[in-house]
Parts: structure tokens; sequence; C-alpha cells
């Protein structure tokens, strides 16, 4: 059952005036990443076939996530109705595409699935929280809430499988630590960066993986503060089985938001240099 739905947003408090245009990229790019949840659904569905408990919270999962897609479609629509989120979607699958053939997790095992799963939900669910902390207008403020609190869910869910699954696939907090490093570091990969390609940029310029990047990871660094990044530090140990000293967290959260503002910087440098 769905903690909320479409039809429960405020739609009516809408104001075209506090639209921030910086923010308006970002909203399109997550429209369609999240609503491609139906293919990390069938590719999940696929690793966890012998499960068939599994294959309910897959599906509640992955209509939670296309509802968020949509919803955040919707809300562009209201800024732009010129710009068709259907059709921006269905170019986007078309243009990304997974693995649905596999039946082996691409993290080595059942257990590692679901570290790296957490690690995503980690990963969205302080960038809502960041979103909705940032933006000034009241429905897409109310929409990245209520996603914020849908990931943070959708961690916790993941969290407790990957415990059931560790009881039996016996990973090293070091072998943990690799997965959630490594899926970390593919939130800067091709997916988000063809997401903001189709959704942001004409239809006729070329695709250019590192022009892409830099164009949405320049605007979406810039969103985070020492809270989320806070926050993440001390779910990502939850996840890792290792919690360091409060001191070394405050140190590790810093190092971190210290880095992102770099990398920022250095997106921004890059932006003008294409431009």
């Amino acid at each position: 059952m769905k903690h909320w739905t479409i039809e429960q947003i405020h739609w009516d408090k809408f104001d075209s005036s506090l639209v921030d245009p910086n923010i308006i990229p970002l909203i399109k790019t997550a429209s369609v990443v999240e609503r491609n949840s139906v293919d990390y659904m069938i590719y999940l569905g696929n690793v966890f076939n012998h499960d068939p408990e599994l294959e309910k919270v897959f599906k509640q999962w992955g209509q939670e996530e296309l509802q968020h897609g949509d919803a955040l479609g919707c809300w562009v629509m209201l800024v732009e109705p010129n710009w068709n989120y259907q059709d921006n979607f269905d170019q986007f699958r078309n243009f990304y595409k997974i693995d649905l053939t596999t039946n082996h997790s691409i993290r080595g095992s059942q257990a590692g699935e679901f570290i790296a799963r957490s690690i995503i939900e980690v990963g969205t669910s302080s960038y809502y929280s960041a979103l909705a902390d940032c933006v000034k207008e009241p429905v897409l403020k109310e929409i990245c809430r209520h996603i914020a609190a849908d990931e943070y869910r959708h961690y916790k869910l993941f969290y407790d499988y990957a415990q059931r699954y560790l009881k039996t696939q016996k990973l090293s907090k070091l072998q943990k630590a690799k997965i959630a490093l490594g899926r970390i570091l593919e939130s800067q990969d091709d997916e988000l960066a063809s997401a903001f390609h189709i959704t942001n940029e004409p239809k006729n310029m070329p695709y250019n993986l590192e022009r892409c990047r830099a164009l949405y990871m320049e605007k979406a660094m810039a969103i985070y503060k020492k809270k989320h990044i806070s926050k993440v530090v001390a779910m990502v140990f939850k996840i890792i089985g290792w919690m360091p000293s409060e001191k070394t967290r405050r140190y590790l959260s810093k190092l971190i938001l210290m880095i992102i503002n770099r990398q920022q910087k250095a997106h921004a440098k890059k932006v003008l240099a294409v431009a």
C-alpha cells in the first residue's frame, strides 16, 4: 500500500513565481530515472526468482518509484506545458538499457545486491531531502518530502533483507565497503547523464557523456548541505557494519562535503568550457 498518492498532492498551491529555473533540469532528469524502476523491478525479480515473498516486495517498491517519476513529471508539465513527460520517458528507456536477461546479481551475490540497493536508497533519500530543503515552490517541496520519506523506508527495507542474506552469504566489512563504494561511484555513470541528455537537450544534439555529466552534476551537487552529508555517512556506515566514533563521522562528513563542493566547482568549469 502506498503511503501517499499523486491525487493527495496540493496541486492548487503551485506558485510559478517561486520556481527556480536551475532546479527544473534536475527534476526532468529525476522523473525519467525514477520511472525507469520498471526495468530494475524486472532485474531484481530475475536475481531473486527463488523467493516468492520478494516478488511482492519488489512490486510494491517499483510502484512507489514509478509514482515518484509520475509526480515529478506532472510538476514539470505545470512549469513547462509543452514538455511531455511520457514522451521523454519513452525516449530515455529506448536510449538507456540495462541487462534484463541475467539472473545473477552484478554485485557478485544476492547479499551484495541488497547492500547496493541500500546504498542507492541512501543516495536518493538524501538527494530528495536536500531538494526539499532547497526549493521554495510549495508543490515541489511537498513532492520531494514525500519521495524522501519513501526512499528512507526503502533503505530500511533493503537493509533488513541484506542482513537476512548475510546470515548465509558472509561478507566482510571490507567486501561490503567495496560494494558500497562501487555503487556510490556509479552515481556519476551513464544513467543520469543519459537522462539529462534526453530530457533537457535539443533532440538533434549528439550525446556526450562528459558534457551531460558536468551539466547535471554542476547543478545536483550544489544543493547539498552539511546535515545531508552527515546523515549519508551514518547510513552508509550502518550498512557496512562499522560505526566509528562521533568525531570520526564529523570529520568524514566535513571531508566529503568539501570534496562535493570541489567537484561541483570543477563541473561548473567544464560547463563554461563547453558553453
